[in-house]
């Protein structure tokens, strides 16, 4: 039976109802962003977080006809611009670019963390991704991970590593390789990258994972040695560096990957917006030839894909960081 109103089907009042629901939504994705959009980042301007999110916002304003702008709250790797984004306007005009460390790992260093980053915000997509690369100091008698695991046994109380500071993807990684090879190592922990790099050069610390770029000149110059690459697949900036999967730890994988979201809550036709527009910066031949320049490799992929991702590692990184007690400082 077809009920009536007013003289018109119910059943075509329903389907009313619905076209007209759409019409704003569309409506909306078609005239945003009618204002600037501020991109909160985590980190210093300068850094390889700030470099990814300008290159890319700057190629999608560009495209949208629009503009974005980035603000910087650097501090408590990335954790106080995620609580500021989480609780910013669910609208599409603010965006958060993030990396791993803020989004899987700070949950579980951070005791009094005020943000889930997987139930506050919806990920847009995945940016760029960079390996890290183990090296060691030319003194070190090792030319490979095999040699190092053996190397690292011999030492009494563990053999000591840097890294750019407690809990940063440097340490994490270390620590994932630690229990994966079943040897001993001992935290050295700087104040950045570069202090690091500065001690290991002079070999008053033996070994790190470091990121490829920051490490590359070094490397090329032989003033230090590239043991393995942290990424499943060997890097197209020094593919004669194996990964540490095929140097005997199958499966090992850490990487430094950058990513975009927005706070929970913002309508969906403005996140497939956002999508496209990061799909189409992403395929820009121009915007790839700069992020390979900065030796990251451009990701892309679905909303949906990210979060998956982040609900597959944040559990993974959780249980290591339990086991090895890493805390923030």
């Amino acid at each position: 039976m077809t009920f009536k109103t007013s003289g018109i089907p119910r059943r075509s009042l329903l389907t009313f109802a619905l076209c007209a629901s759409l019409v704003p939504a569309m409506a909306l994705a078609d005239t945003y962003p009618s204002k600037p959009v501020k991109v909160i980042v985590g980190f210093s301007a300068g850094g390889a977080v700030d470099n990814v999110a300008r290159l890319v916002t700057q190629s999608m304003g560009k495209s949208m006809g629009g503009s974005f702008y980035v603000e910087n709250r650097p501090g408590a790797t990335g954790v106080i611009a995620a609580e500021q984004a989480a609780k910013a306007p669910a609208d599409g005009y603010n965006v958060l670019v993030a990396t791993q460390s803020t989004m899987v790992v700070a949950p579980s260093i951070y005791a009094k963390m005020k943000v889930d980053p997987v139930a506050d915000f919806t990920p847009i997509s995945l940016l760029a991704s960079v390996p890290m690369v183990m090296v060691v100091n030319p003194a070190v008698p090792v030319k490979n991970i095999q040699e190092l695991i053996a190397y690292a046994r011999r030492q009494n109380g563990g053999m000591s590593y840097a890294s750019s500071g407690q809990g940063g993807p440097q340490h994490v990684a270390t620590e994932l390789f630690s229990q994966m090879a079943k040897v001993p190592m001992v935290h050295v922990p700087y104040k950045g990258e570069a202090n690091a790099i500065s001690d290991l050069l002079g070999n008053q610390v033996p070994v790190m994972f470091g990121n490829l770029p920051s490490l590359l000149p070094h490397i090329k110059s032989g003033k230090l040695r590239a043991l393995a690459v942290s990424s499943l697949q060997r890097s197209n900036a020094a593919p004669e560096i194996p990964t540490v999967a095929e140097s005997g730890l199958p499966g090992f994988e850490a990487l430094t990957w950058f990513g975009m979201f927005v706070p929970a809550g913002t309508p969906q036709p403005i996140v497939d917006r956002l999508n496209a527009e990061v799909k189409k910066s992403l395929g820009s031949p121009d915007v790839r030839a700069k992020l390979g320049q900065q030796g990251l490799t451009a990701v892309g992929g679905s909303s949906a894909e990210l979060k998956a991702y982040m609900q597959q590692e944040v559990p993974k990184w959780a249980k290591l960081l339990r086991s090895a007690n890493i805390k923030a400082e």
